[in-house]
Formats: structure tokens, sequence, C-alpha cells
């Protein structure tokens, strides 16, 4: 299996990299993962990694100036790849941020990247939260239960008006969206290359995943 973590110039490339050798080492799984900026590489992936850190913006833009990545990592994902994206790689998915001014996204989910609303609460969001869903929700979720804690940093979150593909959330001011899903694409708004055992096993899950 050939996993493509996407190098734009974000950050937690080689922790996400690793995170993910490891949980495929623990799930006898054979991978080759490659940090790339090479749209050749992309298209050859059998799954599709996209961290990110920092501003929405920065990381939107970042991705545009690699001739032919985005399109690449588009292509492959709209031919059935599955696709994980990681803290603003997640937020990527939404229709727009309005982090430094209005930003498109990818638009595969709908929504907004909007300034968390957590009167009397430090921003950024920043530390372990439990994570709030459905046992059995999504196959992502495996082997978890509600409760368990993951690694935040953020002072942006997205905003939907459908709930469909928000598959868990947390508490910080208010509910909080922290995993979404929609068909093969999926993201997390914590850090799971940061998140210890509850990221291993959510990375271990994407690379068994068989989306349907």
């Amino acid at each position: 299996m050939r996993i493509a973590v996407i190098d734009y110039g974000s950050g937690n490339l080689a922790s996400a990299a690793r995170g993910l050798e490891v949980a495929a080492a623990r799930a006898g799984l054979a991978c080759t993962v490659t940090i790339t900026d090479d749209p050749d590489e992309v298209a050859r992936a059998d799954r599709i990694v996209l961290p990110g850190q920092g501003a929405f913006a920065d990381c939107a833009q970042g991705l545009a100036a690699r001739p032919g990545l985005a399109g690449a990592m588009h292509r492959r994902v709209d031919a059935g790849a599955p696709f994980l994206g990681i803290c603003v790689g997640m937020q990527l998915m939404a229709a727009r941020g309005l982090e430094h001014g209005t930003t498109p996204g990818f638009g595969w989910i709908d929504g907004d990247i909007a300034p968390i609303t957590a009167h009397g609460l430090r921003l950024p969001h920043m530390g372990w939260n439990e994570l709030v869903f459905t046992p059995g929700a999504h196959p992502l979720l495996a082997g978890l239960v509600p409760g368990d804690h993951a690694y935040f940093v953020h002072s942006y979150a997205l905003v939907t008006d459908d709930p469909a593909p928000v598959i868990a959330t947390t508490d910080y001011g208010g509910e909080v969206v922290a995993m979404v899903a929609r068909g093969n694409r999926a993201g997390t708004q914590f850090h799971v290359e940061k998140s210890q055992e509850v990221g291993l096993t959510i990375l271990g899950n994407f690379l068994r995943w068989t989306p349907q």
C-alpha cells in the first residue's frame, strides 16, 4: 500500500508519516509512506494524507503554489483513494475559510472555517479534550469509546448547517466539530499524530478503511 503525505510546506509532515508507519506496523500492514510534493507520486498513491498547521489561507496558498500538486490530489481522491485531512488539512475540506480574509476551500464539506466562540476560555484551544460520538458511527472510530481524549491546537473550526458529515465533536465553550467524513474523504480537527493511542487507533482504522 502506497501512502502519500502531501508536502506543501506545512508542519508535522514527519510526525504524521511516522504515526502512519507505526499504525501500519501495529496492524500488520505492508505500507510505504512517502512525504511528497510530486504530482506523479500522488497519482500513484493508494491513500492520501494532508496534514496542516497554521492559517487556512497560508495552507491553501502553499498547496496552490506547488505546480500540479492540488490537481493530482483531487483527481486521485475523486477516483476513490481514501483521504485523511489533519487539522488545517481537515479545514481545507470545507467550502471556505474565514481566517485572514475569505479563502475558498475544497468544497467537500458544506460550511465555513470560522473563529471559535469560547467565552471566558483561552484561544487557541490547545490541549487534550474528550471526543463525543456515537459508537459505531463510522469505521474510523472503531476501537474508541466516547470520552477518549485527543490533542487539539486551533482557534478556528468548522461551522456547518449539515450534520451528516460530522462524526465526532468536542466541547470547548460549546460544541466544536472534531471529525468529519463523507464518502472516501475524512478529516480530524485534532492532531492524530500527537494524540498517542487514540491517534494511532484512528490512523490504523484509516489504513484499513474501505469506504462504501
